[in-house]
């Protein structure tokens, strides 16, 4: 639990928050906007590519269902100092180990990095939500669009230093020196978490973090939020692609939409708070899955490239909220936050690791713009299940 804030504490805690999740969005795009030059320097196929991408989803899929107890025991500042120097001395690794052409290297600190990225990922949005709740009105959404911002900024950077020839390994030096910086000195402004008081004697036990995984509200929050990252991640990994096979458009126009389905959805993000206020979870979340069931459609049926923009900006906006909605759902319950976000992030990083394979087999056989009608499925379910994430306190 934490202790009452000031309003000036509520306030600097809420911009380092919304600082770590920046810096969370940096390190990912950092990497993922650079994976083409592992191949290049490890001289590896695609395929091999994927088995170094699936280190860093196995750690974070081990990290993920502990995470809820490790930020029980120490706190969400020392959670995020702690997964930020591992995903820092993890990003070490991979550049030395690129350095080197080791192959074995970088897998393992590829492993370590996923751990450390899913300990930061449950500490952050606990924080955000405790955050959140104590002001009293939705901010978690602006805290997911610094994510976004973040990531957009990262991409930037590599795109540049890709251009005019700085090589990987430095790159990613740099970056954890920037990302164990921030895990050291951000935190301290997090609001104070202080210990629970002892129980009296006689007095029954509180619920093992486990039980989170027997709560059905949790769980259904879970296959939400599920439907909603499948939903993002879908638009992120393969619209240029379908961009590009379906419209025969050049890959600086797939870009570009990709562009646009990102815009749409940081802007969203920013300034949906508002709307959720106003209207409830429930409401703004049936309105996000609704949008992003046009937008799929549109982008998947457009004769042209003009529609498919306006698929891809409907889309991305009908994408933005879910997530960070989830995320404030499952922390209702200050007592039962840690467990009950950790719960509900696991489920749904359950989608980055099987959308994107299923995904692109399904496109072997039928196109990859015409699998991406799949999406629809998880976003009817997210549609139909939305009532699961209304507030505890209200609507």
């Amino acid at each position: 639990m934490t202790q009452t804030a000031t309003r000036p504490q509520l306030k600097a805690a809420a911009a380092a928050t919304f600082l770590i999740f920046g810096i969370n969005g940096l390190v990912f795009a950092s990497w993922a906007a650079r994976i083409p030059a592992v191949t290049e320097i490890l001289q590896i196929t695609a395929g091999q590519m994927g088995t170094l991408l699936l280190c860093v989803a196995v750690g974070s899929l081990i990290a993920l269902p502990t995470a809820g107890h490790v930020v029980g025991r120490i706190g969400t500042a020392n959670t995020v100092r702690a997964a930020g120097l591992l995903v820092a001395a993890a990003g070490v690794g991979i550049a030395l180990s690129l350095a080197a052409g080791a192959v074995s290297g970088t897998a393992i600190s590829l492993f370590f990095f996923g751990i450390g990225i899913g300990l930061w990922d449950v500490s952050q949005n606990i924080e955000g939500a405790d955050v959140e709740h104590k002001l009293g009105r939705t901010i978690m959404p602006q805290f997911h669009a610094a994510f976004s911002g973040g990531a957009f900024v990262g991409a930037l950077i590599g795109a540049g230093l890709s251009n005019i020839g700085i090589g990987l390994p430095a790159h990613l030096l740099v970056i954890a020196a920037v990302v164990a910086a921030a895990a050291l000195v951000t935190p301290k402004y997090f609001l104070e978490h202080v210990p629970a008081a002892p129980r009296p004697a006689g007095e029954a036990k509180e619920p093992r973090a486990a039980s989170a995984w027997r709560d059905g509200r949790t769980l259904l929050i879970g296959v939400v939020v599920l439907g909603a990252t499948l939903t993002e991640g879908a638009g992120n990994d393969w619209i240029a692609k379908a961009a590009v096979d379906g419209l025969d458009a050049t890959q600086s126009t797939g870009a570009l939409l990709f562009a646009v389905f990102v815009l749409a959805m940081t802007a969203v993000r920013f300034f949906g708070g508002r709307a959720i206020d106003i209207y409830g979870r429930v409401a703004v979340l049936r309105a996000s899955m609704a949008a992003a069931a046009l937008g799929l459609g549109l982008f998947v049926l457009a004769g042209n490239i003009w529609l498919a923009t306006a698929g891809a900006a409907l889309w991305g906006a009908g994408a933005a909220l879910a997530f960070p909605m989830g995320m404030s759902a499952a922390a209702d319950d200050p007592k039962h936050a840690a467990a009950r976000v950790s719960v509900v992030s696991t489920v749904g990083y359950i989608a980055f690791l099987a959308g994107p394979p299923l995904l692109g087999y399904l496109g072997d056989l039928t196109g990859i713009r015409t699998a991406l009608l799949a999406i629809g499925v998880p976003i009817l379910g997210a549609l139909m299940l939305a009532g699961a994430a209304k507030s505890l306190r209200g609507k």
